[in-house]
């Protein structure tokens, strides 16, 4: 797995004065060291190779909720593959964990990928008067119950992903 920190500092978790300037200047936060000596064991693992091809983008962490984006160009990688993963990085965290292919992904994508097993029926664009554009994710009104966290944190999690102004409404 392709990861902006040296293998050997994470593995052993002392880290050498480049990394150690890294998570100093908040580019890469003292959670992710973790995360990424996690994904490094995996990678291992026979049904988590695609891993090796893989590249680390980021983690971001909430308040019950890890989101872990990565950047795998393989084809073959299913939702339920991911899905695996999340759970494999859950037992080994101790916190809920959610993973994002990014390589592919435009909002639409990203959002499904996010607030899975809701359905994402479409995402509108909306251009504001003071020129400012606001994307609005929508998702059927009797799917809300299935979202994995309530809609602000998922908002604030899609507009850290994409970088957009990132709403969801529920409706239909």
């Amino acid at each position: 797995m392709k990861i902006p920190l040296d293998h050997v500092c994470v593995r052993t978790g002392v880290l050498c004065p480049r990394c150690q300037r890294l998570v100093e200047s908040g580019e890469v936060e003292k959670y992710e060291v973790d995360v990424m000596r996690e994904l490094l064991n995996l990678e291992e693992r026979p049904d988590f190779r695609f891993l090796k091809d893989a590249k680390y983008i980021k983690s971001i962490l909430t308040r019950n909720m890890l989101v872990l984006i990565i950047e795998a160009t393989d084809s073959n990688i299913h939702p339920r593959i991911l899905g695996r993963l999340g759970r494999a990085l859950s037992e080994r965290l101790n916190t809920r964990v959610r993973v994002i292919n990014k390589a592919h992904g435009d909002l639409r994508e990203i959002a499904r990928q996010l607030m899975y097993p809701a359905r994402v029926i479409g995402v509108n664009t909306l251009w504001l008067p003071d020129g400012t554009i606001e994307h609005i994710v929508r998702i059927p009104r009797s799917d809300s119950r299935y979202l994995p966290a309530n809609t602000a944190v998922l908002e604030d999690l899609l507009s850290k992903i994409t970088g957009m102004n990132v709403r969801i409404r529920t409706g239909i």
